[in-house]
């Protein structure tokens, strides 16, 4: 009995953690590079992290200038957000469409965020495939911190590396 309640809650929990929402709301506030809140027609606030990107950390190369494009891209305009998972911070990992545009493949195209590979496995093909080529673009037309001498990755700067 009690390895049946077991795994009826670890079948709820999975599917609460792998649930898809689509939210539709105002940009209220952008955080840093590729986090931002959303807030719905019912006054709720949903803060987000960019799906499939990592963008430098405010105090990082680079990490105040994401955050002014993203702001540019998103602030105050209406947004539809597909979301799939949670991050560790419980933030929703969203595909977030602004004008007709995706965001965080904006982010990417201007050279103010990585791929971020922990989270690939989330994105379609076609999306991996787009977000891939933006990256790959920024780099060789050097774009944002592709024009620096050694860009480091926010993951790896959180765990201590320092900044040349």
């Amino acid at each position: 009995m009690v390895l049946i309640r077991l795994l009826v809650l670890l079948s709820v929990l999975t599917s609460l953690s792998a649930r898809a929402e689509v939210v539709t709301g105002q940009v209220v506030a952008v955080a840093d590079g590729n986090t931002l809140i959303v807030l719905d027609a019912a006054n709720l606030r949903h803060k987000m992290r960019l799906a499939g990107i990592d963008a430098p950390e405010l105090v990082q190369d680079f990490g105040q200038q994401a955050r002014t494009s993203l702001s540019a891209l998103a602030f105050n305009r209406q947004a539809t957000a597909h979301c799939k998972v949670y991050d560790r911070l419980q933030h929703e990992l969203c595909v977030v469409i602004v004008d007709g545009k995706d965001i965080g493949l904006e982010q990417v195209r201007h050279g103010l965020a990585w791929l971020y590979q922990k989270y690939r496995i989330d994105q379609t093909a076609q999306e991996r495939a787009a977000y891939e080529h933006a990256e790959f673009d920024a780099k060789i037309h050097r774009y944002g911190l592709w024009n620096s001498k050694n860009p480091i990755p926010p993951w790896d700067w959180r765990h201590g590396l320092p900044e040349e």
